[in-house]
């Protein structure tokens, strides 16, 4: 039969042994060993180590660790009593009561562990050193992130004649808006992979190189817009093969260098945190082929999943439901 909480709490705060006060004068210095190992207390068959305080402490920022109080003795005292015991006699009460084996705790565990493992997986691998030729070789494979150069947004309407072309940039002349180039794209343009956005080419290399996938830019196109400020429409329709643009040049990225010794720091970080999900993969892999017993997902279809509310797909209707 359990207890109540408050029963099983009240009789451990009643068993409870706290040793931190004792200062036993010793006659040799004590092995770091076995001071670590001292008991500083005890509920149950529970104990708090010298040792797992240190750990604990140590692993606190220090703004945290100087709430607890002005010197050395007030915080190790006032943790031990605050943070530690009241911590230990909870345990021993979900040890006695063996709620770990209730969900949703027994799930919290799994991910408490989980968590824990991977958190392990990061220390040690942030406290690994990270030489500058892994940095270079990083810098090197991945230059096109460092050294750019300057693009420019290029926006065209693609006409079957001069003549239409003419039309299109004189209403494009009259009314320079965003609004109206992309209806009169939408309308006129026989480039039917960018007629739906307006024309936009995206941000274009002087090689006519654009981001979007199995696009180039012819390079009367690109001739023409680069005698252009942002902002400006090309003053007459480009030959573009047997078409005409309307060509609308929108912005400038301005060329990208970035040198290594800037970078070092962010390629560090990158190259941890690649670490960390390799080190991860590699450990469920042979958790995997040594634990997992039994795997059949065929019944996932049998599970049932309570309905799920469609959200609101913008922030307006989010607050409509609020109430706000």
């Amino acid at each position: 039969m359990r207890r109540p909480l408050a029963v099983v709490l009240a009789a451990s705060v009643a068993s409870v042994m706290v040793l931190a006060g004792a200062s036993p004068q010793a006659a040799e210095p004590v092995p770091e060993t076995t001071r670590r190992a001292q008991v500083v207390a005890r509920a149950g068959l529970l104990t708090v180590s010298v040792g797992e305080m240190e750990d604990r402490i140590a692993d606190m920022p220090a703004f945290q660790r100087a709430g607890f109080g002005a010197d050395a003795d007030a915080i190790r005292h006032r943790f031990l009593m605050e943070v530690v015991v009241p911590e230990t006699l909870l345990s021993l009460s979900a040890a006695e009561t063996r709620v770990e084996r209730e969900p949703p705790t027994s799930y919290f565990v799994e991910r408490a562990g989980s968590e824990a493992a991977v958190r392990a997986i990061r220390r040690r691998v942030e406290g690994a050193v990270i030489g500058m030729d892994e940095v270079r070789s990083y810098y090197q494979e991945n230059l096109a992130h460092y050294q750019t150069p300057e693009r420019i947004q290029i926006w065209r309407i693609l006409c079957r004649t001069r003549e239409e072309a003419q039309a299109v940039l004189t209403a494009c002349q009259s009314n320079p808006t965003p609004k109206a180039f992309s209806d009169l794209a939408r309308e006129h343009s026989q480039d039917k992979g960018t007629y739906l956005r307006g024309g936009n080419l995206g941000f274009v290399t002087s090689d006519g190189t654009s981001p979007e996938p199995g696009l180039r830019v012819d390079s009367a196109i690109m001739r023409a817009a680069s005698a252009l400020r942002d902002g400006d429409l090309a003053p007459q329709p480009v030959a573009e093969g047997d078409y005409f643009s309307v060509v609308w040049r929108r912005g400038t990225l301005a060329a990208v260098h970035r040198r290594l010794e800037e970078v070092t720091p962010q390629i560090r970080s990158a190259l941890r945190k690649n670490r960390i999900k390799d080190e991860t993969d590699r450990l469920i892999a042979k958790l995997r082929a040594a634990k997992l017993r039994d795997f059949d997902d065929s019944p996932l279809e049998t599970v049932d999943l309570p309905a799920v509310e469609r959200l609101p797909r913008n922030r307006d209707a989010a607050k409509s439901l609020q109430g706000g």
